[in-house]
């Protein structure tokens, strides 16, 4: 089990969770060990260029959404690096980044649930 598994598990759960991912795939959006806070999301409401929690293939990445399809209800993931994950469906898709650093993320405005206020120190 990855170390997303378990922000995975919380967010699916309903929970607003903010924790500092590692790695590079998506820099600048997002640098190793900046803090990101995830929100549950409404999947039917992504759009390209947005930051979600996803599993693709067995995986949780917190990578973008490269295209949305839709009639199949499914999205695709990418890193920020051109990288494509693979397409996923809306149920495997967890949660939105709604902030990077404190910085809100416009885009994912109106794209969560409204009762999603809870805060992430909660499990």
């Amino acid at each position: 089990m990855g170390a997303l598994d378990a922000v995975a598990g919380r967010v699916a759960g309903g929970a607003t969770v903010t924790f500092r991912p590692s790695g590079s795939s998506m820099v600048p959006l997002i640098r190793s060990r900046q803090q990101v806070i995830v929100a549950p999301v409404d999947p039917s409401k992504l759009e390209v260029g947005d930051i979600v929690l996803a599993r693709v293939a067995g995986t949780v990445y917190l990578h973008l959404v490269s295209s949305v399809d839709p009639a199949r209800k499914r999205v695709q993931i990418s890193n920020n690096r051109g990288l494509v994950n693979g397409w996923t469906s809306h149920d495997r898709v967890f949660g939105i980044c709604v902030a990077v650093d404190g910085v809100t993320r416009s885009k994912a405005a109106g794209k969560t649930p409204a009762a999603d206020s809870d805060d992430s120190s909660s499990s």
